[in-house]
């Protein structure tokens, strides 16, 4: 995912203090269509790859294909020759309309994905098609590669045929046997490890919420949320071993880009600390209900940002103002956080929590 920032200047161990005004309906205005939000993948060629069918077909036959990195170029090229031996999907005619993709895990962005050619009708389909990826080398030993064969029909549906995956960090680049094109079996989908059980890392960080007194009013009708970023613990190294993270915050259901904050990025570090805090004002009593703070942790590199993990606090009702929405699904430590920042006003409540992976929702302009 990548995503324009400013940068920040303020010094390492400084506190900062962010604090974002509204309307006390600013929240309520996008309920209309907090359901329509569109949430796209951060985790982009990973949960495609789980895409599609997997059930139907049986998984049997091989492929050819090479790697070889081009120094020069700074380039893995993969030379895609051919499969043979194929389940058909067609059972009648006995054949099928395979292609082959390939991806660069754990990689979270398009830049992962890249396709043969169909060829139809057929259960041993000729390619000698070379897929390139700009990779710096370094990288690239940190990744694995995955050759999945598919089907697909006139509706434009895949079948998974088999697969293959390559572990690049051990794989011998000098080796001139290497280069040649070998024959792989073609496997079964193993089952990818629950997104939840990847280690993350954690955040530490307070909340509080901070009722507004109006004159002449007893019940304060609106408030303040603050959230306060203070560390990130055991962030995971997707590249190599440089990282340069940054927290960025967003109230949903508002997606719009006025209602993010973020904090400026730290390097060289997977335990950086923060200190940052951030303050939402307009919050009415029944906001807090239907509101969620998503945070998101991500990896500035050139010009993209890599997502690494977050957080959405909230109660996880599965709804906000009475329309379903796939954003509000804060974990049982997440909802215990909430319940006791909007039981204790006035008052800091801080935790430790595991970074997740989320499908995030796409900013609107």
């Amino acid at each position: 995912m990548s995503d324009d920032r400013e940068t920040d200047t303020a010094s390492e161990g400084s506190y900062q203090l962010s604090r974002h005004k509204k309307s006390p309906s600013s929240l309520t205005n996008l309920s209309s269509s907090s359901g329509m939000t569109s949430l796209s993948s951060v985790s982009g060629s990973v949960m495609s790859v789980y895409s599609g069918d997997f059930g139907n077909l049986e998984v049997k036959g091989s492929i050819q294909f090479a790697i070889d990195y081009v120094d020069s170029l700074k380039e893995l090229h993969v030379f895609v020759a051919q499969c043979k031996d194929l389940a058909a999907a067609d059972i009648k005619k006995q054949r099928s309309d395979p292609y082959v993709k390939t991806y660069l895990l754990p990689d979270k962005g398009k830049m992962g994905k890249k396709k043969t050619l169909v060829v139809k009708k057929t259960l041993n389909p000729v390619y000698n098609e070379i897929l390139r990826y700009k990779i710096d080398k370094q990288i690239l030993k940190t990744q694995k590669l995955n050759l999945s064969v598919w089907h697909r029909d006139t509706f434009k549906r895949n079948s998974f045929l088999g697969e293959v995956e390559l572990d690049l960090e051990t794989w011998d680049w000098d080796n001139k046997q290497n280069k040649q094109l070998k024959w792989y079996p073609l496997k079964r989908k193993t089952a990818p490890v629950p997104l939840e059980a990847e280690n993350r890392g954690e955040m530490k960080l307070a909340l509080q919420y901070v009722p507004e007194p109006v004159p002449g009013k007893k019940l304060p009708t609106t408030g303040e949320v603050h959230i306060w970023v203070k560390e990130c613990l055991d962030l995971p190294l997707l590249r190599g071993s440089h990282l340069n993270s940054f927290v960025k915050c967003t109230i949903l259901p508002d997606t719009s880009r006025k209602s993010r904050q973020k904090t400026r990025a730290v390097g060289k570090t997977t335990n950086p600390v923060f200190n940052h805090t951030m303050v939402y004002d307009g919050f009415r009593p029944e906001d807090l209900t239907e509101a969620c703070v998503e945070l998101t942790v991500w990896d500035h590199y050139k010009l993209t940002n890599q997502f690494l993990g977050g957080l959405r606090i909230g109660f996880g009702t599965g709804k906000s103002y009475g329309t379903e929405v796939d954003w509000m699904d804060s974990t049982s430590e997440e909802v215990a956080l909430w319940e006791k920042m909007v039981k204790s006003p006035n008052t800091w409540i801080e935790a430790i929590l595991p970074l997740r992976m989320l499908l995030i929702a796409k900013i609107s302009k």
